[in-house]
């Protein structure tokens, strides 16, 4: 945490007021969990408030866009202008075409060209990012003369690519520039957090982070139980936006990126019983270390600017491992969509051939941070015994079922529309399997039989799911079947990785030839 995130207007967010978050406190129909209380409402996607996006991945990125441009450029040039002659010193033209642009790098990066504040001051960035660059260059010639290979490359291929290298370097920088600076003006480069304790300890902590001159945080509130004698309405200008019990509310409402809980270290059962309660949520929860007497290794830390913290909780996916899972959801979906078309065609005929009504079936389910998400099967029960709100779970020999669903159920063929929601980006390839809002086990929902079971909130749902291959799949009559499949979910978040969902995809077909507890 050692990074900046510069705010819209450059200047310290620590002190920043989430002014569209707070006036989202009140009036919300959930309940203490983030549950609707009402009736189950529509999707509004226009309110939706766009994620941050990561500083570790626009750096990355953008050393792989530098390094990859440098590189095309000189291998362009090599082969328009040097032609058949450069297969005479190949193997010396592919060091430095491959070996300069990685220089360059490592460079710019240990010159700290990759930050993000670096990034938003154009000129600033392109000039030193292209000195980078003529150092870099400079050096490859020296490397050249020592090693008695100049005379075998061309001055025109020289000239060129480091001409077409400065240019692809302001290019790229300019491009970053114009897009970071959108975000910044989004807030996109912000960190939302909020402090939970707002007494003496929670006042100190934002002295300190304002001491730090903390710049890639947005505190958009505090939640504190106590009365105002003891946690006042208003702490250095940040505002007391309710009670503990609120909170996870407030943060199933709106973007919070991260806890940071200001307790002191003696309220231990305090403590305790909050984090129970938080921990469901998809954020980072940090507990300051500030006014702590106890000293751990240095490397127990995490830092916000210079204060201490104890890592808690932290999200499932964040940096790298959220792009990975998104782009290969997205390419694992695309290509299976297209290869079941053939599949949709079939199955649409039958439907209508079958009984009446659609051939899809939508309805609203739980998803990411518990928002309600539009999941689309193919159309499995009577058109005039469709349950829209799932309060009534298919089970064995369900009337409601016509033949060609109970078919399309059995081989969970009526699942592949959702191939559809995940290229949407409101569902994963692999995750916990999306439930409707009010399904119940036992006639109890989901919610109050397990405790804990909205942490299966945290990521998106899925398709398939380490659950559904273990045979956790079909009705739910009893306590025992959701809390085994919570226990399964819970399990996949925790542990995470691309191999891990390639190895539940490439079980998933096994699973639905066995056909348990399917109808």
């Amino acid at each position: 945490m050692t990074d900046s995130h510069p705010t819209q207007h450059g200047a310290p967010a620590d002190v920043s007021i989430g002014s569209d978050a707070a006036q989202q406190t009140s009036g919300s129909r959930f309940d203490r969990e983030g549950r609707p209380t009402g009736p189950v409402p529509k999707i509004d996607r226009r309110s939706k408030v766009q994620s941050s996006i990561s500083p570790t991945v626009v750096r990355g990125t953008l050393r792989l866009v530098e390094a990859l441009v440098l590189m095309g450029v000189g291998a362009g040039i090599a082969w328009i202008y040097v032609g058949s002659h450069i297969w005479e010193a190949l193997a010396f033209y592919a060091v430095l075409t491959i070996g300069l642009p990685i220089a360059y790098v490592l460079a710019s990066d240990f010159s700290r060209l990759y930050r993000v504040a670096v990034l938003q001051m154009q000129w600033g960035t392109i000039r030193s990012a292209c000195a980078t660059w003529t150092a870099v260059f400079i050096f490859g010639l020296i490397f050249s003369v020592l090693l008695k290979e100049s005379e075998s490359l061309s001055r025109i291929w020289l000239a060129g690519w480091f001409l077409g290298g400065l240019i692809g370097i302001a290019t790229v920088r300019t491009i970053a520039h114009s897009i970071i600076g959108d975000w910044a003006e989004q807030g996109r480069l912000q960190q939302n957090v909020v402090l939970v304790g707002g007494g003496q300890t929670g006042q100190r902590l934002i002295d300190a982070l304002r001491d730090s001159d903390v710049h890639y945080i947005n505190i958009c509130g505090v939640f504190d139980d106590r009365s105002s004698d003891r946690a006042p309405e208003t702490i250095h200008g940040v505002k007391k936006l309710g009670s503990f019990d609120e909170l996870v509310r407030f943060a199933r409402s709106n973007r919070i990126d991260m806890l940071l809980v200001a307790l002191p270290m003696t309220a231990e059962s305090r403590m305790l019983e909050l984090l129970r309660k938080l921990w469901v949520l998809p954020v980072d929860i940090r507990l300051s270390a500030l006014d702590s007497r106890l000293r751990f290794k240095s490397g127990t830390y995490s830092y916000i600017g210079n204060v201490p913290f104890l890592d808690i909780y932290k999200k499932p996916l964040t940096d790298w491992d959220y792009v990975v899972k998104t782009v290969s959801d997205r390419i694992i979906a695309g290509a299976m969509l297209i290869a079941s078309l053939p599949i949709f065609v079939g199955v649409a005929i039958a439907i209508k051939l079958d009984s009446k009504g659609p051939v899809f079936f939508k309805q609203r389910r739980y998803g990411f941070n518990n928002e309600l998400v539009e999941v689309y099967k193919f159309r499995t029960l009577s058109h005039a015994n469709q349950d829209a709100n799932a309060e009534k779970l298919v089970t064995a020999d369900d009337d409601r079922v016509t033949g060609v669903g109970r078919f399309l159920r059995r081989s969970s063929i009526d699942e592949l529309p959702q191939l559809i929601t995940v290229l949407k980006g409101d569902m994963s390839m692999v995750g916990p399997r999306p439930h409707a809002v009010l399904a119940k086990a036992a006639d109890q929902l989901y919610g109050d039989v397990v405790d804990g079971y909205f942490a299966r909130h945290r990521v998106k749902p899925g398709i398939t799911g380490w659950a559904q291959i273990n045979g956790w799949r079909g009705e739910t009559d009893t306590d025992e079947k959701i809390r085994r499949r919570t226990e399964y979910d819970l399990f996949y978040i925790d542990n995470w990785s691309l191999l891990f969902d390639l190895y539940i995809i490439l079980r998933t077909p096994w699973a639905l030839l066995k056909g348990e507890n399917a109808y």
